[in-house]
């Protein structure tokens, strides 16, 4: 394998990595700003009571897309795997 075929090995596993982490991060931003609009209208500042909504929706978004995140770099080792070869 000469230097472009690992340089674009490697290109293709930072964006493969950072397409399947999106949906997770981008659910857990959303409840992180909604949570922290209703503590600072209420008043309350209680560090759980961002961090357990933010969790839970998170979690729920992985259990949810991880078949897909799998089947993405699944085919990724695949590619990678008949390339080396």
């Amino acid at each position: 394998m000469d230097d472009m075929q690992l340089l674009e090995v490697v290109r293709q596993c930072l964006l493969t990595g950072s397409l399947a982490l999106v949906p997770v991060l981008a659910v857990g931003f959303m409840v992180a700003i909604v949570v922290g609009l209703m503590q600072a209208a209420t008043g309350v500042q209680e560090p759980l009571v961002g961090l357990v909504p933010r969790l839970a929706a998170m979690g729920f978004v992985l259990f949810v897309t991880l078949p897909w995140m799998v089947e993405r770099l699944a085919d990724l080792f695949r590619a990678s795997a008949a390339a080396g070869m």
